[in-house]
Order: C-alpha cells, then sequence, then structure tokens
C-alpha cells in the first residue's frame, strides 16, 4: 500500500482559490482567451511563457483563468491579495476586450463548444469522460484550511461535509444552463459529480484506510495522482490542508471573504474539538447526499438534516445560529467582520436569485445577467 505523507502545516491558516470566466466584452458569451492573458501577466512579470504565473493559473477550459492566494492567517489579508491580483487581471483582460465574470455557470454560452487548455491530463480526462467532461463549464472557490495533525483530517473532511448545504446555499450561482432556467439553484454542483472521483466523499475510520482507498484508485485507473481526487471537500497531503470546492463561483469579494472566514471557523472549531477529545458527527452517507440535493435544488429556502436523529431546519435559520455559535472563535482568528458577511448575504439573496432577478427585471435578456455579475467584478 502506498503510504501518503501530510506536509506539515500550521493550524487554521488559510488560502483560496477563485475560478473566473473570461466574457467578451460585447456579446458577454465566453471568450477562449486565457493563453494571451496568460502570456501578457508574465510578460509584464518577466516570466518566460512556459512557466506558470504565481498567482494565476490556467484551468481546464481555455475561457477560464484561476486566481490563488499565498498562505495567510488572517481572511482579511487573504481577501486583500484576491483584491490586488483581480485587479490586475481585470486590467489586462480589458486589453483583449475582455471581462471577468464569475458564478457558478455562465447562463447562455453552449458547453460543448468551448475549447479544452491544452495539457494532457485535460486531455485524457476529456477522453475518458466523453460527454461529461465536455459539459464541465463550471467555476467555483475553493479555501484551504491548514491542519497540524494528520489525524484531524479525515474527521474534518466529514464535518465540513456536515456543512455541505450551508455552502452550497450561500454560494448558488448556477440556476441557468445552456439557455435555460433548469429550476435549481446550483446547477453546476449536480453537473460536476458527475465526473470520476468526484463529489460527496467516502467516510474513512483511519488515514491507512484512506491510503488503501487511494492505492485502489491508482491501481485500477480510476486517477493518476492522488491531486484528481476531486471530492467536494479532500485533505491535501502535500499541502497539509483540508479543501473545501463545495461553492459555487461567486462575484462578490466580500462573500469569498465570509465563505472563507465561516470555512476557517468551522475547521478551527472542529481542531480544538478533537484536541478535546470530542469526535466529528459523521451524517448517514443518504442524509450527506439528500442535503447536497436539497440545497442545490432550493438554495437558502432548503430545509436541511441536520444530524444522524433527522432533526431538520431551514438552512439559513441554522447558518444564522452557528454565525453566533463561531463568533468567540471568529474573534480568535480575527474574522467577526468577514463572519457577519453571512449574515448579510442572506439578508441580501444568494446569487441565484439575484440572477433570476436580473433576468425578470431585464425582460428575459441573459446577456444582462452577465453584465450585472461584470460590474461586481469590476467593483472587486
Amino acid at each position: 500500500m502506498q503510504k501518503i505523507e501530510f506536509a506539515q502545516s500550521s493550524q487554521s491558516t488559510i488560502g483560496v482559490e477563485w475560478e473566473i470566466a473570461l466574457v467578451n466584452r460585447e456579446s458577454a458569451d465566453l471568450c477562449s482567451v486565457a493563453e494571451n492573458i496568460l502570456n501578457q501577466l508574465k510578460d509584464e512579470a518577466g516570466l518566460p511563457h512556459d512557466e506558470e504565473h504565481p498567482t494565476v493559473k490556467p484551468e481546464l477550459l481555455m475561457n477560464t483563468v484561476e486566481v490563488v492566494t499565498g498562505v495567510h492567517t488572517t481572511v482579511a489579508d487573504a481577501a486583500e491579495e484576491l483584491r490586488t491580483n483581480v485587479r490586475m487581471l481585470n486590467e489586462v483582460a480589458g486589453n483583449h476586450g475582455v471581462d471577468l465574470y464569475s458564478a457558478g455557470s455562465h447562463p447562455f454560452a453552449a458547453p460543448t463548444l468551448q475549447p479544452v487548455t491544452d495539457k494532457d491530463r485535460y486531455a485524457k480526462l476529456i477522453d475518458r469522460t466523453q460527454w461529461w467532461g465536455r459539459q464541465m463549464v463550471i467555476y467555483g472557490v475553493h479555501v484551504h484550511v491548514g491542519l497540524d495533525d494528520r489525524e484531524k483530517a479525515l474527521p474534518i473532511t466529514d464535518g465540513l461535509i456536515n456543512y455541505q448545504p450551508h455552502f452550497q446555499a450561500l454560494s448558488a450561482s448556477s440556476p441557468y444552463w445552456g439557455g435555460e432556467d433548469t429550476g435549481y439553484a446550483s446547477q453546476r454542483s449536480l453537473m460536476f459529480q458527475q465526473l470520476p472521483a468526484a463529489g460527496i466523499p467516502f467516510h474513512f475510520d483511519s488515514w491507512s484506510e484512506y491510503e488503501a482507498h487511494v492505492a485502489d484508485m491508482l491501481h485500477t485507473g480510476v486517477i493518476d495522482d492522488v491531486s484528481e481526487i476531486r471530492w467536494d471537500v479532500r485533505p491535501v497531503p502535500r499541502l497539509g490542508t483540508v479543501e473545501m470546492r463545495i461553492c459555487d463561483g461567486v462575484s462578490s469579494l466580500e462573500d469569498i471573504a465570509a465563505i472563507t472566514a465561516l470555512t476557517q471557523c468551522l475547521v478551527h472549531d472542529m481542531s480544538l474539538s478533537i484536541e478535546a477529545g470530542y469526535k466529528i458527527p459523521v451524517m448517514p452517507a443518504w442524509f450527506r447526499v439528500e442535503n447536497k440535493w436539497r440545497a442545490a435544488r432550493y438554495g437558502l429556502d432548503a430545509i436541511i438534516i441536520l444530524n444522524a436523529q433527522g432533526d431538520e431546519m431551514l438552512v439559513t435559520d441554522h447558518l444564522r445560529s452557528e454565525v453566533k455559535r463561531l463568533a468567540p472563535i471568529a474573534e480568535q482568528l480575527g474574522c467577526s467582520e468577514e463572519l457577519q458577511g453571512i449574515i448579510r448575504l442572506i439578508e441580501r439573496g444568494a446569487e441565484y436569485q439575484l440572477q433570476r432577478n436580473t433576468f425578470a427585471a431585464a425582460g428575459g435578456d441573459f446577456k444582462a445577467v452577465v453584465q450585472e455579475n461584470v460590474s461586481r467584478m469590476k467593483a472587486v
């Protein structure tokens, strides 16, 4: 069995990854010019084109880039780095007649017409997954949180999955797909889980059991590397983190800061519980699946299952109580203001609601939906 080392990391440090689409300024359709933009960024940084830019990365599709932060101790610092890099990206994109857009999906672009980035691993993914792989015109926000002990990684993965519906509902921003309303708040979440080794993670009782699972996946050819496990929450051994990958793309930096603060607070709280000898509850598998579906379908109106006993609550009511419960943790971590952003998001409405409101007000114009999103990206 292959041993998987878990890197040293400082507890509750954070890093954020923000997937951003490129849209034509005139048509609002997706625009596959990521390589040109990345090359200009490299030129400005004095980097050769065959090297990767340190903070703006290529993604599966040529219409997408990913802005990443370094390691931070506070949400405010991570958000400020995102702000700096997105402003830089906005300026360069403008030189190419392109705007920045971030939501779980693009409302009207044809999924199968989007060119794939020229990398072997992407070509292999598309070859293997065929139609489903060509549907992956989706964008998300990922939050890494550092763990100081490998033994925390799997329990905290389970713990964050208990909050899958909360993150799904808060970030839901993909009601439209290929020019029609799907009736879901998050089409992205259900689309993404069609890929091999994606979706809700399995529960493992020990690190050795997780290692055995990864070894089996490698042996049977499901993956070529552990990084190809694309679960909604996953341990990332090479970084020493747990990564929350549940969220749809988000166009408001304040919302990203709020989601990052909630992630950091939950992980820190679970870490303290583990150190105190408590066990993180594991939801029954079908409850986990049902909660994901409910949040994808109903967003902030989802009634979610809270525990193994089957108790239920409106997701927004539970979020309000959790923000209150986590207030001392937020104060300790220096993210009290950002955590309160969860309440502001609930009161304003999630982005799937904003999109539907814009669409209706514009008389059924998808271009207006994109432009409203672009205006938030320009305000970063």
